[in-house]
């Protein structure tokens, strides 16, 4: 199976993916189950523990997390820059409040096991208490909800969840036991993270408040509907990008890039160019999810699955 996949053309494979979305959503609709679900179950039917005609899903999830970077960019055009300072309060009060509580109560479950040290439990309960922004927003968009006062104070959870990425990634080293020589180079080297992520917002913001309104009035100029279009996605995969590289979420870059854009004469045109895009890039990903899900593992803790989802779904 292997050796027939790599002799599959390259115009073959996303006919598959295709097929696959085209497919499976219909029969998730008619069972009243979400399209992710569909997406999930369709990646797992073509992928490596399926029927193996892709077998390096990671490639395909790299490209496809631009879908979830479109996404939050088209969120961010719902929102004026005035309104999410209206919500700082469920950012930091609801956000802080979500993540410590949450990896506080798994960090104990997990020294309650007796099978990990105090700083290892820390660790978990950190992890395990971010959630997944992409499955998150996308099921309350699909629901409607993200415009409810809930779905509200979710998204503001998700985005404080984005923004202290950094933060936890430089936590972690200075809970590994060390001499106080590479702690002090540690704590060096968290200052200087946080202080380029700073630089990179900062730079995001000025760039968004004083530069891309004159860009795009330039561009619309052109009267040429393609520039606009690559104009659009350049800005989206350049404030991602920009993010990425001083250790921010991409989709962070992206929400901001959004939000600074949310009172241009543009917005309209922009999120028109950019939902195509996002849709079928988002499809993508929640099928490369899939194809990393091994069913031999799933079958072996079946009723762990099961009861887990159970205890998720009434609480």
């Amino acid at each position: 199976m292997n050796t027939h996949s790599a002799e599959v053309s390259i115009l073959a494979l996303p006919l598959v993916l295709l097929a696959a979305a085209v497919i499976s959503v219909p029969i998730a609709r008619f069972a009243r189950l979400s399209a992710i679900v569909a997406y999930l179950v369709a990646g797992v039917a073509i992928g490596p523990f399926g029927l193996g005609m892709f077998t390096r899903p990671e490639t395909i999830i790299t490209v496809a997390e631009l879908g979830v970077v479109m996404l939050l960019f088209l969120i961010g055009l719902e929102l004026e820059l005035s309104r999410l300072l209206a919500m700082r309060r469920d950012i930091f009060g609801l956000g802080v409040a979500q993540l410590v509580l949450t990896a506080a109560a798994l960090a104990g479950l997990a020294l309650a096991t007796g099978m990990f040290n105090w700083r290892a439990a820390f660790v978990a309960g950190l992890a395990l208490a971010l959630s997944a922004t992409s499955i998150a927003l996308r099921i309350l968009e699909e629901r409607g909800h993200l415009q409810q006062q809930y779905g509200q104070r979710a998204f503001a959870i998700l985005l404080f969840q984005d923004m202290s990425v950094v933060p936890l990634l430089a936590l972690v080293p200075l809970l590994a036991p060390g001499d106080a020589v590479k702690e002090h180079v540690t704590l060096a080297e968290t200052a200087s993270s946080v202080g380029l992520a700073g630089a990179a917002i900062a730079a995001l913001v000025v760039a968004g408040r004083y530069l891309l309104n004159p860009f795009f009035r330039l561009l619309a100029w052109t009267d040429a509907r393609e520039v606009m279009t690559a104009a659009a996605l350049l800005v989206v995969l350049g404030s991602a990008l920009l993010m990425q590289t001083v250790g921010m979420s991409m989709a962070l870059g992206a929400f901001l890039a959004g939000v600074l854009l949310a009172e241009s004469t543009y917005r309209h045109e922009l999120e028109a160019d950019i939902e195509p895009f996002r849709g079928l890039l988002l499809a993508l990903f929640f099928m490369g999810v899939g194809m990393t899900i091994d069913m031999r593992i799933v079958m072996a803790n079946l009723w762990l699955v099961i009861a887990a989802a159970v205890v998720i779904t009434l609480r």
